[in-house]
């Protein structure tokens, strides 16, 4: 006797995945992760959010958007073991998610926690950051997202002159373009806007006035 198996009549269980949404500054990439929260909550389901301690913009331990949409979060520093974290909050209710604010801030062991929770717990990790810094070069948390996420997505904004903007310019109190400083400085509007490539390479933010004239 020949026994017929239809293996299409059983899909395959569908594993969760890690998702980086990367984009420039004022995106709104805090809105669509508090939107994407607040549908699981709708749902009856429980989400986890996280952000970094050192970005208190919204208030410690509080993810904001520019709208005025805002959430609790843990707040997390680049020691700290978030699969740990997680694990501790799973135990006790069941997570279907877990997201993630101004991702670019991760360490590269964390992104590969985060991989284990996805692979090991099989639980969504929704990631939201930044790709490239004022300088035009990776963040560590971004790039290990773009070599161990397993969906990447552009969330798109525009330049001044109209074009997709691409990459972020800091800037003086004159509107000016900054090359040169630290990596990592918190800041707004009032610091950073973001431009396609060519107003980049040219540090033209649409927004320098005239310095004033010494006395």
């Amino acid at each position: 006797m020949r026994i017929v198996v239809d293996f299409g009549s059983c899909p395959p269980h569908r594993m969760a995945k890690v998702y980086f949404y990367y984009s420039a500054m004022n995106a709104g990439k805090s809105t669509v992760l508090l939107q994407s929260a607040y549908n699981y909550r709708e749902r009856g389901m429980v989400p986890l959010l996280f952000t970094p301690a050192i970005d208190t913009r919204g208030g410690p331990g509080r993810i904001a958007s520019r709208i005025g949409l805002s959430a609790e979060a843990i707040a997390f520093n680049r020691q700290d073991d978030l699969q740990a974290a997680i694990r501790h909050h799973h135990a006790r209710q069941r997570i279907a998610c877990v997201l993630v604010d101004e991702a670019q801030f991760l360490s590269r062991d964390q992104v590969q926690q985060l991989t284990d929770i996805a692979d090991q717990l099989d639980i969504p990790v929704l990631c939201y950051g930044l790709r490239t810094d004022f300088q035009g070069n990776l963040f560590e948390g971004s790039a290990s997202l773009l070599a161990w996420a397993d969906d990447l997505n552009e969330i798109k904004t525009i330049c001044h002159c109209g074009r997709k903007a691409t990459m972020v310019l800091r800037t003086d109190q004159h509107g000016r373009a900054l090359r040169e400083g630290a990596q990592i400085e918190i800041g707004g509007n009032e610091r950073y806007v973001s431009v396609c490539r060519r107003h980049f390479k040219e540090g033209a933010s649409g927004e320098a006035t005239p310095a004033p004239a010494p006395l």
